[in-house]
């Protein structure tokens, strides 16, 4: 019986080591997907003047690109989480990154803004669908093991983000055009659907559905959500119109060229990266109202440092690399307030993500109106704006005790672990 003990143990031990390199090689692949998604959504900055051109369109009209994307990311993401749930993720995450790189190689081929627009309304429905499988099958795969690789995956889409411009404007000086950029870009996602077609896919989770009691009046609940969307709305609006025009802002108001611009929007989205990996420790060891008070605070002085300091080129690297690091952990750190405040349900919590979804949508085609109109300090005006309002909504949100109780543990929904 001692040897049939020991056999058993060992049967276990190893399907536990077979398990674990499993988990391990999948965790690769998700994170692969979300290198790749980073590095396609940021490769649009540096490109921005050249799609202008191509389409003979003036910058307030190109804009209209960031608003057909972020359309396609929130009609994408309200849709994509019930299909993962019904059918195997691999397949679904493998098709959502070869579309994704497919829209990405076509873009220096359409001559037409119309068409433009269209595509990038393609590229916000397949991102969607690599961003929520990807979150949604980590879960899944680490089955209560997650710990700091969900902050993780924030942080090598950063990486991606961080790297696209360099080798973007690098490769349009080599080849005196967008076409290589694009195509490369595209061709380095086909290894991620390799890796994970070789892979099966996670078992998906069901969710638990518990009474929700003794959370305090309803009515207070809805004040801070409607704070809270509009909050988040501010926060990703202000961070897609840097990230997206800092690199025009640059080159228009003669502070760079191109090969210096494109190493800023690289610089902030570094710092983006940076922050959010300093942040994974950082949320377990201070409150995260006073984490989003010194955010808030040092992105509005940044802001102001460019503003002020206008003509020099060192205060625009000082503040761009400010704002994006004080930006960081603005994000995950709101829903930790928010989470110790009232209950997040799926619904709500999918609900927030469309108020951060339509802010990247909006203040970005905001900037691209006013733009030639007003000047690229518009840029800098919107930014600052939508910070001291949040400052405003951030003081009556500290109005709300935390919670009292704490809810039931439950599955997170596809919603709760989106980017």
């Amino acid at each position: 019986m001692i040897a049939q003990s020991t056999h058993l143990s060992l049967l276990a031990w190893a399907a536990a080591v077979s398990e674990t390199k499993l988990t391990t090689r999948q965790n690769i692949g998700y994170y692969g997907a979300f290198f790749a998604l980073g590095l396609i959504i940021a490769s649009i900055g540096p490109a921005l003047p050249y799609l202008a051109r191509q389409t003979g369109s003036e910058l307030r009209e190109i804009s209209y690109v960031f608003v057909a994307r972020s359309l396609g990311f929130i009609i994408g993401s309200m849709i994509a989480g019930r299909i993962y749930d019904s059918v195997k993720g691999h397949p679904l995450l493998i098709g959502g990154i070869l579309a994704l790189a497919g829209l990405s190689g076509a873009i220096p081929a359409i001559p037409w803004l119309w068409a433009l627009v269209l595509l990038f309304f393609g590229l916000g429905l397949c991102g969607s669908t690599v961003s929520v499988g990807g979150s949604m099958l980590l879960v899944w795969a680490n089955r209560g093991r997650l710990g700091s690789l969900l902050g993780g995956l924030h942080f090598i889409w950063g990486v991606g983000a961080f790297l696209s411009p360099i080798i973007v404007i690098r490769l349009i000086k080599l080849s005196d055009g967008i076409d290589l950029p694009f195509i490369i870009l595209s061709l380095l996602a086909l290894p991620i659907c390799y890796w994970l077609l070789r892979l099966p896919s996670p078992q998906a989770w069901q969710k638990s559905h518990h009474e929700l009691e003794g959370h305090g009046d309803g009515r207070a609940i809805t004040s801070l959500a409607v704070m809270i969307w509009f909050f988040l709305f501010l926060y990703t609006g202000t961070e897609a119109s840097i990230g997206n025009w800092i690199f025009t802002y640059a080159i228009r108001t003669n502070l760079g060229d191109a090969t210096s611009a494109a190493y800023l929007n690289s610089a902030f989205w570094g710092m983006l990266t940076l922050g959010r990996l300093a942040a994974i420790p950082l949320v377990s060891r201070v409150r995260p109202r006073t984490i989003l008070l010194v955010d808030l605070s040092g992105a509005l002085l940044s802001a102001l440092l460019i503003l002020v300091f206008s003509d020099s080129p060192i205060a625009l690297w000082i503040g761009i690399c400010g704002v994006g690091l004080a930006l960081a952990s603005v994000f995950p750190t709101t829903f930790l307030f928010a989470e110790r405040r009232m209950p997040l349900s799926g619904k709500l919590t999918g609900i927030l993500y469309a108020g951060s979804s339509s802010g990247s949508m909006i203040l970005p085609w905001a900037v691209g109106q006013f733009f030639d109109s007003v000047g690229p300090v518009i840029l800098l005006w919107i930014s600052i704006g939508g910070l001291v309002a949040e400052f405003g909504i951030f003081a009556l949100m500290m109005l709300y005790p935390r919670r009292s109780r704490k809810l039931p543990e439950e599955m997170p929904e596809v919603s709760d672990v989106m980017v």
